[in-house]
C-alpha cells in the first residue's frame, strides 16, 4: 500500500507511515500485513488494539483505547483527522471505511447536570456511559460525522456527511441528516465485487492492485 502523496524522505511537510515491521515491534495486540499507521497519529492503548490486514490510518488520527479495546478489520481505511473513543469498545468490520473527520464515541459523560463531568474528576463524582460501537462489513461513514455510544450500524450501510448518529442503523440503507434518517436501500452490487476480488486475490491477481492501493 502506497500513500499518494510525496514520501517523508523529500517532503518535510509529510511526516510518512510506520510500516507493518515497526508496528509489530510497538505493542499492538496484533498487526495484520501491508498495515500503515500515520507518524503523526496519537494512540493509547496499544495493547487493546487490534489492526487486520492492508489497514491504512492516516493522520492526525487520534486511537484511545486505554480501557476496551478498538478492533479494526482488513480492508479498512481511516482518513485524516478521525477520532476513535475506545472505552466502551469499538469494532470496524471489513471493507467499512470512515473518511475524514469522523468520530466514534463508545463513552460518553452525562450531560443532564447530575454529575461531574470530564477524565480530571475521580469516577465516583461522575456518571460515564460506556457502550460498544459497531460498524458492520462495507459500512461507510462520511466526513465529519459523529457515531456515539451504543451504535450498531448494519452491513452495508452508507452514512453521510456531516451526520449525527445516535441510534443503531439497519443493514444497506443511506442515511444522513441530524439525527441519521433513512433516505433509501444501497446497491449490493459491491458483494459481487467483494467476492470477485477475493477470488482473484486467492489468484495470486489481485495481490500487487491491493499492495499498491493509495
Amino acid at each position: 500500500m502506497s500513500h499518494p502523496s510525496d514520501s517523508s524522505s523529500s517532503n518535510p511537510f509529510f511526516p510518512g507511515y510506520w510500516g507493518e515491521a515497526d508496528l509489530a515491534r510497538f505493542g499492538f495486540k496484533s498487526v495484520g500485513r501491508h498495515v500503515q499507521v500515520a507518524r503523526d497519529c496519537t494512540i493509547a492503548g496499544l495493547q487493546n488494539i487490534s489492526l487486520g490486514d492492508y489497514v491504512r490510518i492516516d493522520g492526525p488520527t487520534l486511537l484511545a483505547a486505554g480501557s476496551g479495546y478498538i478492533h479494526i478489520g482488513s480492508y479498512v481505511h481511516i482518513g485524516a483527522g478521525c477520532s476513535l473513543g475506545g472505552g466502551g469498545g469499538i469494532t470496524l468490520e471489513d471493507f467499512s471505511g470512515l473518511s475524514q473527520g469522523v468520530r466514534l464515541y463508545s463513552v460518553s459523560d452525562d450531560y443532564s447536570g447530575k454529575s461531574l463531568t470530564n477524565p480530571c474528576v475521580p469516577a465516583r463524582y461522575k456518571s460515564v456511559r460506556a457502550a460498544a460501537v459497531t460498524l458492520g462489513r462495507h459500512v461507510i461513514v462520511g466526513s465529519n460525522s459523529v457515531v456515539l455510544p451504543g451504535v450498531a450500524i448494519g452491513e452495508g450501510a452508507s452514512v453521510g456527511a456531516l451526520t449525527l448518529v445516535n441510534r443503531s442503523l439497519e443493514a444497506w440503507g443511506i442515511y444522513s441528516g441530524t439525527p441519521a434518517r433513512r433516505l433509501r436501500a444501497r446497491d449490493r452490487t459491491m458483494l459481487e465485487l467483494e467476492a470477485a476480488f477475493l477470488a482473484d486475490l486467492r489468484g495470486g491477481d489481485a495481490e500487487g492492485d491491493a499492495a499498491a492501493t493509495p
